[in-house]
């Protein structure tokens, strides 16, 4: 090895010892499988990997006792279908918090509670009811005297910007601005809480591979995109979808909330058409991000904001549906071997080194990231966008000729006579006409909107039947079979 090498060893040593506590990694147990561990076995796996956080996606009472004594700090989740009654009775927050979380707390390190996943992007319309939850749920914790020592929020979906690119743009869907985000961000700065986000730049690169360089996307060595809005080069597309949440808060002058990225993760596996998805790019992402957030430092717009990440996920899960990369995200198999070797710890990112040479899966570009650098897990090849009926006919009409005219969407399908003029509705033809616009815009932020006409959706509403085996056949949407059974709403 000659000095200069060394010597790069030696800083690269040097910068590990330094920011040693500069961020911290996570990991995310869901548990959509048949042939996983015992939870008392998945301790005692986070436990000799140095996992020192999880996060799960119920309140498991077997799961928060194998946890008890074990010093891993833990996330719980309110499941979305509990919104409802959270929001509307504060006597079954109450009850919740009593049996989920003060029944364990402090044996099992319980540090947050996510109240609901992704909330925005659930087909159930459950977004009126998140403020109020998170308000009862925080009410509870007060009543036991837990309000200090465990944070309230709510993981949200990059779906819900309406701009991401550049960083620098990035903002709020309009219409969630004044009835929700304001009010929860309210809500996080007096609990002095912080914002839950999920971020994928798999998906992102899955739809845009050929504006979107790997290496961007993995964070190796590259050019850099400079965004033109505030001249800052970002070296990650993983940067750069942060730091457009935070100019999306800086926006509504909530600069000082911070954040947990609460999902993140690249699939091991994947169908033909999945660009990407290989175990060795899988171990470039996620082995490179932990080096990332473990050896210090924020992102371009917020430097000294160092960041909690939880990794998704812990094990493959073999009951998910959708396609292959669905049940290919996880670090170990269900025998408890890593699937790549990665470290989680300082001490073992002093033998780490990224093995570019094998990480070639998918298709390499070198070109820049563009418009879509911002697109999320759920505006990406597992979501679809679908009529808003309560608007009204007029509102969908001028929407629907928008589409199928000026728009360009497929609507020949719709015409008399045609294979899906049946059922012969306004909303039924728009949500056909919306989602071949959202489809063809590679379901872009603010393509499912219609100025309020059409929403986005993560699995396809059952009263499509014909319609969406209509659009299968016509329009080959592979995605339309997508459904995140998982960790989402």
């Amino acid at each position: 090895m000659d000095r200069l090498a060394l010597f790069s060893c030696f800083l690269f040593l040097i910068s590990i010892s330094s920011f040693a506590d500069a961020g911290s990694v996570g990991v995310n147990y869901g548990r959509i499988a048949n042939n996983l561990p015992s939870a008392v076995r998945v301790v005692q796996l986070l436990k000799s990997q140095g996992l020192e956080r999880v996060k799960v996606y119920d309140s498991d009472p077997s799961v928060l006792k194998a946890l008890s004594g074990s010093g891993i700090k833990v996330t719980v989740d309110l499941p979305n279908e509990l919104l409802f009654s959270a929001a509307k009775r504060q006597s079954f927050a109450n009850s919740w918090v009593q049996r989920n979380v003060a029944a364990y707390h402090p044996s099992t390190q319980i540090e947050a509670i996510a109240v609901g996943n992704e909330v925005f992007v659930d087909p159930h319309n459950t977004t009126k009811f998140l403020v109020p939850a998170m308000k009862n749920i925080h009410a509870a914790l007060v009543k036991y005297n837990l309000h200090s020592a465990i944070k309230v929020s709510s993981p949200i979906a990059l779906s819900a910007l309406q701009n991401s690119y550049p960083a620098s743009a990035g903002s709020f869907r309009p219409e969630l601005v004044e009835p929700v985000f304001r009010p929860m961000l309210d809500f996080l700065r007096q609990t002095g809480s912080y914002l839950m986000v999920n971020a994928y730049p798999f998906f992102a690169y899955e739809s845009n591979s050929d504006v979107i360089s790997l290496d961007y996307a993995l964070f190796r060595e590259n050019p850099g995109v400079v965004d033109s809005g505030n001249g800052l080069r970002y070296y990650s597309l993983f940067d750069a979808q942060i730091d457009a949440v935070f100019a999306a808060m800086s926006a509504l002058k909530y600069n000082d909330i911070e954040m947990v990225v609460t999902e993140t993760g690249w699939p091991s596996k994947g169908d033909e058409n999945e660009i990407g998805a290989t175990v060795q790019n899988a171990a470039a992402y996620n082995g490179n991000l932990v080096r990332r957030i473990l050896t210090g430092g924020g992102t371009p717009l917020r430097p000294k904001s160092d960041l909690t990440v939880y990794l998704f996920a812990l094990f493959n899960e073999n009951l998910k549906n959708g396609p292959t990369s669905e049940r290919n995200y996880g670090l170990f198999y269900p025998t408890e071997q890593k699937v790549y070797n990665i470290p989680f710890t300082v001490e073992g990112l002093k033998k780490y080194h990224d093995n570019r040479s094998q990480a070639t899966g998918g298709q390499q570009v070198t070109a820049p990231v563009g418009g879509n650098g911002g697109v999320s897990k759920s505006l990406t090849g597992s979501t679809w966008c679908v009529a808003n009926g309560q608007v009204g006919k007029e509102k969908l009409q001028a929407a629907l000729d928008f589409a199928c005219g000026e728009g360009g969407a497929d609507c020949r399908s719709i015409q008399p006579g045609a294979t899906c003029y049946d059922p012969n509705t306004v909303e039924a033809h728009a949500s056909y006409a919306f989602n071949s616009y959202y489809q063809k815009k590679g379901r872009t932020m603010g393509t499912c909107y219609f100025g309020g006409a059409a929403y986005v959706v993560t699995q396809p509403p059952s009263t499509y039947s014909i319609l969406s085996l209509s659009v299968y056949k016509n329009m080959s949407f592979y995605f339309l079979v997508r459904m995140f059974a998982f960790y989402l709403p």
